[in-house]
């Protein structure tokens, strides 16, 4: 698996990968609209990357730009439920009709692998305290739903030519060169460093999270491993099942500001889950390597850095601003 095609490769997730695989000596092409600017730029003229700027729903550019790939990453998506409630047409043209361009390109370029980014909402609000990849799947939103609808796809898939394996991701949290503040985490420490006030809804919700440098191990280590282990399996993936109150504690002894306050206020958002990642450890042996704390320490470096310019307005850090702005069809 030496050639990798990454859709949404210059997305937050994406932006911490590529340079990892970069360094472990991938040949990576980032298939991406680029509407979050250029992320790359440290690796111009890297003789391993290949930038396409395209779209997923170009069936032919995509079947153009996987020729000769070994493997497909698949994280190009609407990625969060309000961004996906802007325009839901739109949202089913990328997160599920787009797909079938996906498999497509699987299939005629003969690449041996694909990793679907799902998503570990796709169980809903559960009772339980571990929610394993086995429980009863009960999206609650169209782009929910459109995942468990992509997942269903590939294991609909007669004869299968290529391998694939689903994962499942709790909140990615960290510092990443295209960052994202929309985030729970993100969100609670931006808020922290810049009002001095870290704004809590509700509190209580069971809130699973995992570093975005260990969302970069799982992603490497997928594509490492053994058919025999992975091939159409599914794989949650996190690590800190916190309340959004512990978290906000959490941030406040980062940024090291007795000043900062809390104000609790209440919300319709109500969902707490509790997923369990033992099947990713007791299969492919993965172990995280990083926390909580560890992701808000590297937001509060970067800010004290200089490497994050207007937080909470800049619209570069907020998908739904910025799909506004660009006004995205």
């Amino acid at each position: 698996m030496t050639r990798v095609l990454i859709t949404g490769g210059a997305g937050y997730v994406g932006s911490a990968l590529v340079p990892s695989l970069l360094e472990k000596g991938f040949n990576v092409i980032v298939y991406d609209l680029y509407l979050y600017g250029e992320v790359f730029q440290k690796y111009k003229g890297h003789p391993g990357l290949l930038e396409v700027k395209a779209d997923i729903r170009d069936r032919s550019a995509l079947l153009e730009a996987s020729r000769g790939c070994d493997a497909m990453i698949h994280l190009a998506c609407i990625s969060n439920d309000p961004s996906y409630d802007l325009d839901p047409k739109l949202g089913k043209s990328i997160n599920y009709d787009a797909f079938f361009n996906i498999i497509d390109a699987m299939k005629k370029n003969r690449i041996r692998r694909l990793i679907y980014a799902s998503s570990s909402s796709v169980y809903g609000i559960k009772e339980q305290n571990d929610v394993t990849e086995d429980a009863t799947l009960e999206p609650l939103t169209d782009y929910s739903r459109f995942k468990v609808a992509c997942e269903k796809a590939l294991a609909d898939l007669k004869d299968c030519p290529f391998e694939y394996v689903v994962v499942r991701p709790a909140t990615v949290c960290g510092y990443a060169p295209r960052l994202r503040l929309d985030v729970v985490v993100n969100i609670l420490v931006m808020n922290a460093l810049v009002n001095k006030k870290i704004k809590i809804f509700g509190g209580d919700q069971l809130r699973p999270n995992i570093n975005i440098k260990d969302m970069v191990r799982v992603y490497e280590l997928l594509l490492e491993a053994p058919k025999e282990k992975i091939h159409g399996q599914i794989f949650n993936a996190g690590y800190q099942n916190y309340p959004v109150r512990r978290i906000a504690q959490i941030v406040k002894e980062a940024c090291e500001d007795p000043s900062i306050e809390f104000e609790v206020v209440p919300t319709d958002d109500n969902r707490s889950y509790h997923i369990n990642s033992d099947k990713i450890r007791r299969v492919l042996g993965f172990e995280n390597g990083f926390t909580i704390q560890d992701a808000v320490q590297s937001l509060v470096d970067a800010w004290k850095k200089g490497l994050i310019n207007d937080p909470l307005n800049n619209p570069m850090y907020h998908n739904i601003k910025r799909m506004k702005e660009v006004k995205l069809t």
